[in-house]
């Protein structure tokens, strides 16, 4: 979709793009934020304060053009001298002798603080060099690190304005990707007179670097992007290992994330038969609680049963140790060290003070890449909020179950609560609106006993019991007993037990009667049925002597009649003599 003010931008997903030809810098967050890298054949200016991280940005992006996109480049260095700029390199893990054999080339433009300047001063000469060397390499990219050292010797504001104009114009004419880094004070300005350089450029980009509650915060903003789209907003980075490593602030799509109708068993039968089979494969689940509600173990629970099923898991313990963390576990069953040895699991753990929210979160999603993982536990994600995180954990929280969504990541964090559950509405981290599952652990005190209650306070997706279920941990594993109320109220522990208990002796005593009551009836049938069958017998018998009797009536009437024929024939009568049966 075309923008209706400026044709060239366009709609690409959720973002803005645009036709402008641009030099990528092979640092994947400023890419993005930029779309596509800086302009290409064009002037970038990089200012921060000390230790903003100019230097690594602009020798990171020259470095990657040599090496990923085929683009030689020079590196112009006012203020440090090649030789550190190469060995600082080293440790990022750049080999940059092997570069500049053909691709790489560092002139050190550095100058002596007891410089006398005498006469005229100009870039006449180093530019002439410069051009040579651009030629004879097909330079197109270059950098000029920290200009304004060498122009605020001059001590003369209209010859450090003419030497700026003349470098931009031989910039210009040469048609290479550059980039000036200069220092900015405190106050968020570029040392004068060199402001002016915001209004030449055609790109600019501020780095800052700030401390906040003891905690190192850095983050990079695009001010200025000529002709182009950009993302506007700060966006947090951190120096690691390989450079630069920018975070994506933007929000995913979540139309375009992966649904699956897989389910991933909690490690728990009987929670699995709670949710209906388990959680969905892809989903975020949230587990609340106070401290010692088990929240690390239903985590752990959950890492077992996903490395079972062949899942590769990541798990980042805030709270303790890894060996401590997997042997914890062991003491209700849940083994984790045999997936640590096979390769399936790793258990990663970090303290939240060392460093800010959003280095946290990228770390979380390097481990994750690096491990290929397909599940991943946070415990507690609540951690990400304390000292000098309190702004941009909320936003942390958002973005890592963003990534963990679009990833295919099935994401289980747990939170620390410390308000009562008559309060429960939302999460520090504003995490429960987010979450496919939230399942909140907690306590019931009575009659001196602690016993730990769950409740699933939403399962999208899956249709959920609303009652309260005691969580039992044992040595053979963790379960969950059947929901049992009595008065209106849930009974746990040695209350259940009990009640539990008058029950089994009443329905005991229930069977008793009832197994007496039966062994009376069985006796009563019995009689009947000997009742029965004597009278069936005696029933029999009458009609062996009814039949007797009929039968003797029929002979004693033939008899009869036989006797009154041969009296008749004795008497000498004519009639007839009847015929024999």
């Amino acid at each position: 979709m075309k923008n209706a003010i400026n044709p060239r931008i366009r709609r690409q997903g959720p973002f803005l793009v645009d036709d402008l030809k641009k030099a990528p810098t092979g640092i994947a967050g400023l890419d993005r934020i930029t779309g596509g890298g800086l302009p290409c054949g064009l002037t970038t200016l990089i200012e921060g304060g000390p230790g903003s991280g100019k230097t690594v940005l602009a020798l990171q992006t020259i470095v990657n053009g040599a090496r990923l996109f085929n683009e030689p480049g020079i590196f112009v260095a006012f203020e440090e001298r090649s030789t550190r700029l190469i060995a600082n390199a080293s440790r990022l893990g750049w080999d940059l002798k092997a570069l500049q054999r053909k691709k790489l080339f560092f002139l050190d433009a550095h100058v002596r603080s007891d410089l006398v300047i005498a006469g005229g001063f100009d870039f006449a000469g180093m530019l002439a060099i410069l051009a040579a060397k651009a030629d004879e390499m097909g330079a197109k990219r270059i950098v000029f690190d920290a200009v304004d050292v060498v122009l605020t010797l001059l001590n003369d504001p209209q010859i450090e304005q003419r030497e700026i104009y003349r470098l931009n114009e031989w910039l210009l004419e040469r048609d290479m990707t550059s980039m000036i880094t200069c220092k900015r004070t405190e106050a968020g300005t570029i040392l004068e007179p060199l402001g002016f350089m915001q209004f030449m450029v055609d790109c600019s980009v501020i780095l800052r670097h700030d401390v906040v509650q003891s905690v190192s915060q850095r983050s990079l903003r695009v001010l200025k992007y000529r002709g182009s789209a950009f993302e506007e907003n700060e966006s947090p980075f951190l120096i690691g290992r390989n450079g630069l490593d920018v975070a994506d602030t933007w929000l995913l799509d979540r139309n375009s994330h992966p649904v699956s109708n897989k389910r991933v068993s909690s490690g728990v039968r009987r929670l699995d038969s709670v949710l209906g089979g388990g959680y969905f494969e892809g989903s975020s689940v949230l587990i609340t609680g106070a401290p010692g509600t088990a929240k690390s173990t239903l985590g752990g629970a959950f890492a077992q049963a996903a490395c079972r099923y062949g899942y590769r898991t990541l798990v980042v313990s805030y709270d303790m140790g890894s060996s401590q963390y997997v042997r914890n576990l062991a003491s209700v069953n849940i083994r984790l060290d045999r997936f640590e040895t096979n390769g399936m699991l790793q258990v990663a753990s970090s303290r939240t003070v060392v460093a800010s929210a959003e280095t946290h979160l990228m770390h979380i999603k390097s481990l994750a890449e690096s491990h290929r993982a397909r599940c991943v536990v946070i415990d507690p994600a609540s951690a990400l909020s304390q000292m000098g995180n309190a702004l941009t954990a909320s936003s942390v929280a958002e973005r890592l179950v963003d990534w963990a969504k679009a990833s295919g990541i099935t994401l289980l964090c747990t939170s620390l609560l410390d308000r009562p559950a008559s309060e429960l509405e939302s999460t520090p981290l504003q995490i429960s609106t987010l979450a496919d599952t939230w399942i909140h652990l907690s306590y019931q005190v009575r009659a001196g006993e602690r016993n730990r209650g769950l409740s699933v306070i939403k399962s999208r997706g899956t249709a959920h019991s609303n009652q309260v279920r005691e969580l039992i941990l044992e040595s053979k594993g963790v379960t969950l007993a059947d929901a049992y109320a009595a008065g209106g109220e849930v009974l746990m522990g040695t209350l259940r037990w009990e009640r539990e208990r008058e029950a089994r002796i009443v329905q005991s005593e229930g069977k008793a009667v009832l197994m007496q009551k039966e062994i009376m009836l069985r006796a009563a049938e019995a009689e009947l049925e000997g009742r029965i069958e004597s009278l069936q017998r005696e029933a029999e018998a009458k009609r062996i002597e009814r039949k007797a009797l009929t039968l003797n009536s029929s002979v004693r009437q033939t008899a009869n009649e036989l006797d009154r024929l041969r009296m008749r024939e004795l008497r000498g009568s004519d009639a007839p003599t009847p015929k024999r049966r």
